[in-house]
């Protein structure tokens, strides 16, 4: 019975039923490996699941049983490619499983910053409403969607979903393709530096690569709106981190909410985490691909990738231009 090793199942959650893969082999959880353990944990395995655990030349090289490697997420930044395929090892991903948590989380994101709830909660439960001489409280004006400009940096799957809500809000909806490959007649393409001038809420959607490294960095932020409101929900490395906190404490845009960082988890020197109005800031812990449903969804596409590899129709790597 062939060997199947998780390497980071605590990724995945406590709340995922990881026997969906026991009709395959023998299942061997780790909730987290560190580099150092991964030769030891992998050497006697044919199958391995990853989610954010590096595989490269380093820890393949000794493997002789290894043929599959399924990645537990769309990206393969932490797989060695070409080494793999040096080796005669299938590498395979699952694209599309997150789209609606990605989206959901995206809207949430925004109108944590667009309308203040955490402020208006706080002002309520703290007593201060119940002081009031009138039945409402205009402290902090909150701004409506509708008549919005939406830029949205990679109009992948995720992008167009996001463009479509944004669309049923009343706002206009512009976009900026990274990879050059993406056209739509829906929406108006526009270049990099019109996008950040004219849009209200831009949204990032795309893959971290050579286009897409330190796309924005104190230059380009420069050229967005005062009250502009920056969200992205692509990868950490995107956005400058250091120019995006000078930025802020500028007052130069609206705020930013991120749910990717450069570094995960986030360095305690992150300058980020000490700007003076931390209110205009927004950050969760990479958490908007992970809804119950969306993880259980890639779990069952990895036991489908898995049992494509034995019926010798395994998927290719599923990419999305953006």
């Amino acid at each position: 019975m062939p060997k199947i090793c998780i390497l980071d199942a605590r990724t995945l959650g406590e709340d995922v039923d990881l026997n969906i893969f026991q009709e395959f082999g023998e299942v061997i959880i780790h909730d987290t490996t560190a580099p150092e353990n991964v030769v030891e944990r992998i050497k006697d395995c044919e199958i391995v699941i990853t989610n954010k655990v590096v595989l490269n030349n380093s820890n393949l090289q000794d493997t002789t049983k290894l043929k599959l490697i399924c990645v537990a997420a769309t990206g393969t930044n932490n797989i060695d490619l070409k080494y793999a395929q040096s080796k005669g090892i299938t590498v395979t991903n699952v694209a599309g499983y997150s789209t609606n948590s990605v989206v959901q989380q995206t809207f949430t994101m925004l109108f944590y910053l667009l309308g203040s709830p955490a402020y208006y909660d706080s002002y309520v439960k703290s007593g201060q409403y119940a002081k009031s001489s009138i039945f409402t409280h205009l402290d902090r004006p909150f701004s409506e969607l509708h008549g919005k400009t939406w830029g949205i940096i990679g109009l992948g799957t995720i992008g167009k979903t996001v463009a479509g809500v944004a669309r049923q809000f009343g706002s206009r909806v512009i976009y900026y393709s990274t990879s050059g490959e993406n056209r739509s007649a829906e929406y108006t393409r526009v270049d990099l530096t019109e996008l950040l001038k004219m849009a209200d809420i831009v949204s990032i959607h795309a893959p971290l690569n050579e286009r897409t490294l330190n796309l924005l960095d104190y230059e380009r932020l420069q050229l967005m709106k005062p009250s502009t409101i920056l969200i992205n929900m692509g990868r950490g490395g995107i956005v400058n981190e250091a120019d995006l906190a000078r930025i802020l404490d500028e007052d130069r845009i609206g705020g930013a909410a991120l749910d990717v960082l450069e570094r995960e988890p986030i360095n305690r020197d992150n300058p980020l985490l000490k700007i003076k109005k931390p209110e205009k800031l927004f950050i969760t812990p990479h958490i908007a691909w992970a809804s119950r449903e969306a993880r259980n969804t890639l779990v069952k596409k990895i036991a489908e990738n898995i049992g494509g590899f034995y019926q010798g129709t395994p998927r290719n790597l599923q990419k999305a231009h953006s």
